[in-house]
């Protein structure tokens, strides 16, 4: 069977919401809810937190998940994730363990479920490179203008933006639940972007896609959770 990490980036800095990731969400900290749906998937062998906070690293140990510190430059508000997942896979390497599969989980998207994070393994299994939740675009890019000195125009070029919705090309957009990559061949990937080589995308609700940005996702996060019944409809 493939061998599985799942990542949880969590640098203590944030602009939209202070300490964004141990901000109380319905009673747990935001980074609780990722950490304990890794921890109930099955296929996922090892879960780890790479973080620069003190407090972000303690609370995760106390959950009983792995810590590594992240440097002050992998830190930063324009440092990009692919260059720390890079950085963990170097330091579990200098730890000698071996992984078949690395999962992202960014902690801003506490709605995923235990199903989720499954077909993405599946996926992996069925031989992608790469694999990414997606969820339908909430702006349709027909739909979408650029202004330029006060004129707008459509930003594709020759696009009807007044054609009904349903007549518009489907579109859809990352979510940032779950990404997957094959271990074996990122080795061989120098760009930055998280999805290479042979990709697969995994299609998830829009109810389960909410990016927790700023306090109004949060909030809407929480009455979605409080509809739903909690952490329990999502496992």
């Amino acid at each position: 069977m493939s061998k599985v990490v799942a990542l949880i980036p969590a640098r203590a800095g944030s602009k939209g919401i202070k300490n964004k990731n141990i901000y109380p969400l319905n009673g747990k900290p935001l980074i609780e809810w990722t950490i304990s749906k890794a921890k109930k998937v099955d296929e996922i062998d090892m879960v780890l937190v790479s973080t620069d906070g003190d407090e972000i690293a303690s609370f995760s140990k106390e959950l009983g998940v792995e810590v590594l510190r992240r440097s002050e430059s992998l830190s930063m508000d324009q440092s990009l994730v692919i260059e720390t997942v890079r950085d963990v896979i170097n330091k579990l390497e200098e730890k000698n363990y071996t992984f078949d599969f690395l999962l992202l989980l960014e902690p801003t998207s506490p709605l995923r479920n235990c199903q989720d994070i499954k077909n993405v393994i599946s996926e992996l299994n069925n031989g992608f490179d790469s694999v990414a939740t997606f969820t339908h675009a909430r702006l349709n890019p027909h739909r979408a203008w650029k202004i330029n000195k006060g004129v707008p125009s459509t930003f594709i070029p020759d696009a009807n933006p007044w054609l009904p919705r349903q007549k518009l090309p489907e579109a859809c957009e990352l979510n940032g639940a779950v990404y997957g990559i094959n271990l074996s061949r990122f080795r061989e990937h120098k760009g930055t972007a998280l999805l290479f080589g042979k990709m697969k995308a995994v299609l998830m609700p829009e109810n389960r896609s909410v990016d927790i940005d700023n306090l109004q996702d949060l909030e809407i996060v929480e009455d979605i959770m409080k509809r739903e019944k909690g952490e329990n409809e999502y496992c």
